[in-house]
């Protein structure tokens, strides 16, 4: 269940949050798995909808986030 908390961001900065690649973001964004605020280039994603990966102290990945369950497509046009 999404949060009620909003930290928009990049697919980019999701994606290091998530330790996976720039176009998973964007697959999990058009299976309705996580949801996009806006269009385009312009597309953020709440992260707070998202686990982060587990890193060691060095920063490097040692489990990147598990795909969310598929909830539905949500898209919100006008973010805010």
């Amino acid at each position: 269940m999404p949060s009620t908390a909003r930290a928009l961001a990049t697919a980019a900065d999701v994606a290091y949050w998530t330790g996976r690649p720039v176009g998973t973001i964007w697959r999990w964004a058009s299976e309705g798995r996580i949801t996009v605020y806006g269009h385009g280039k312009n597309a953020r994603y709440n992260v707070m909808d998202i686990d982060p990966a587990i890193r060691d102290e060095d920063g490097n990945i040692v489990t990147p986030t598990p795909a969310p369950p598929v909830v539905g497509r949500h898209r919100i046009a006008d973010a805010a």
